[in-house]
């Protein structure tokens, strides 16, 4: 990612949001309804959604969400004791990858979908360390749909106060440097009911 981020030479109102050990922008506007409308019922009916098992501390578990692995030919990923081949881009995925490429001036090869059908669906405490991504992996996570939390913490220094920043509609939110090293992030079920959100997280993978 260029040191001097492209992304503030577009019409995005861009927040820097603070944090010790990681860096974070936020853009609450990426996509304005109702283009981040459009984009969302086309992806519902592109994407392969599949609900898929993973491992976790030797036991086998369904996710509670759906989700897609789509990317370049050779955009292998790993995570949870499962990998993943890339499906093939979809046209939707296609226009918005490359808008996100041309406001950050990088490449993305590669994005996880997830669905989050409902208030019961959530994605439980990790870090995007995996080998491929590199030391310092750039994610740029594009919500599209009903708002939910997104939570972060850090993974040692427990007198800091954990992040919790709402996600809506259209916005975007890009994480870099050593964030992943350093923090945790979460989406966490709800009690009050949650209509439907897409959430794509671009990446580059390291063959």
């Amino acid at each position: 990612m260029n040191d001097s981020l492209s992304l503030f030479d577009v019409n995005h109102t861009v927040e820097s949001i603070p944090l010790p050990d990681a860096t974070l922008s936020f853009i609450p506007l990426f996509y304005r309804f109702p283009q981040s409308e459009k984009y969302k019922e086309a992806l519902l009916t592109e994407i392969d959604w599949r609900q898929e098992k993973i491992f976790l501390w030797r036991k086998e578990h369904v996710q509670p969400r759906l989700s897609a692995w789509y990317g370049d030919e050779r955009s292998i990923y790993s995570y949870s004791g499962k990998t993943f081949e890339p499906l093939p881009w979809t046209p939707t995925l296609r226009i918005i990858k490359a808008d996100v490429e041309r406001a950050l001036g990088c490449r993305f090869n590669s994005v996880l979908a997830n669905l989050y059908r409902n208030e019961q669906d959530g994605m439980g405490w990790h870090s995007d360390d995996e080998r491929e991504l590199g030391n310092t992996p750039l994610i740029a996570s594009l919500s599209l749909g009903e708002t939910r939390t997104f939570k972060m913490r850090h993974k040692d220094r427990k007198e800091l106060k954990p992040l919790s920043l709402a996600l809506t509609d259209g916005s975007l939110l890009i994480m870099s440097g050593e964030t992943q090293k350093f923090w945790r992030h979460a989406v966490n079920k709800e009690s009050k009911a949650k209509n439907a959100r897409i959430n794509l997280t671009f990446r580059h993978i390291f063959y």
